[in-house]
């Protein structure tokens, strides 16, 4: 099977840019061709354990499953991370949370301070890995309530040389744990998508990803955030911060449960697509 034949195939599942675009990145990752190889022939030259190879990725595929799942692996800020499906796959709008974060908080020699940071809800520890990589001094905590979600994310520390302290928290429960005594910055991805978004999501998300990352009741959808700000009260020190990727149906909910908490200087901003889609205030 060629590259034209293996991106064909693909035309069922995805549109003709995408299919071209998984199959390129299929070669790459797991066979070590470029765009360059492709061009001059060198997919026909691969060996009969690649090709059996390159036919289970094709079904898997076809099932509509994640290329990231298949492949193992996921890009986020400019580095590779480990994946699987107990996490969930990183997201370019995650980015610009980040992102947010790194530019806001930049001493005046352009170098972004250090402090304490608390992920909350790592998964694979995307978030909490770019920041302790990309701030000196700082010291990152990662918290996860899945065991499994928390193997994959040490598993990336260690493949980016950082270090962060991993604990296995229920981000619902994290108000009963004594606080950190030094934090200056929360921030969190949390599960935040309603029930009743289900019936518009495709099914390489629905069927594939962890559903516990990405589903919060239609009776109570910032529940995590709720949560996550009553600990940033008693954890926070005065001025630090919080941080949240948030659903753009609930913004103006969260930014008046914010307010009610008493944080201030609460600000929003939109994602590339142009939706409200962060959400960070101060202690």
């Amino acid at each position: 099977m060629t590259y034209r034949d293996f991106w064909h195939h693909l035309t069922s599942v995805y549109d003709e840019g995408e299919a071209k675009a998984v199959a390129r990145m299929v070669y790459e990752v797991r066979f070590g061709l470029s765009w360059t190889d492709l061009c001059i022939g060198k997919d026909t030259q691969l060996s009969a354990d690649n090709q059996t190879e390159l036919q289970e990725i094709l079904q898997r595929l076809l099932q509509k499953e994640p290329v990231q799942y298949v492949l193992g692996q996921a890009d986020f800020c400019g580095r590779t991370f480990l994946v699987n499906s107990h996490v969930l796959i990183p997201r370019p709008e995650t980015e610009e949370l980040v992102q947010w974060l790194l530019e806001t908080h930049s001493s005046p020699s352009g170098e972004t301070e250090g402090d304490d940071i608390l992920d909350i809800g790592t998964g694979s520890g995307n978030i909490a890995i770019t920041l302790a990589a990309s701030i000196p001094n700082a010291h990152v905590t990662a918290w996860d309530i899945s065991p499994e979600a928390l193997d994959v994310a040490k598993k990336n520390a260690e493949r980016h040389h950082v270090s962060v302290t991993f604990q296995q928290v229920d981000a619902l429960e994290s108000s009963l744990l004594t606080p950190h005594s030094s934090l200056l910055t929360i921030i969190s991805n949390p599960p935040y998508i309603a029930d009743h978004e289900r019936d518009t999501m495709s099914p390489n998300v629905l069927d594939y990803e962890p559903h516990t990352a990405l589903f919060v009741p239609d009776e109570d959808p910032l529940r995590f955030y709720r949560a996550i700000a009553a600990y940033g009260q008693q954890a926070l020190l005065p001025g630090g911060w919080l941080y949240f990727e948030i659903n753009p149906l609930y913004v103006n909910e969260l930014c008046e449960l914010l307010r009610m908490m008493r944080f201030h200087r609460i600000e929003t901003k939109e994602d590339q697509f142009g939706k409200q889609r962060f959400i960070r205030a101060q202690r």
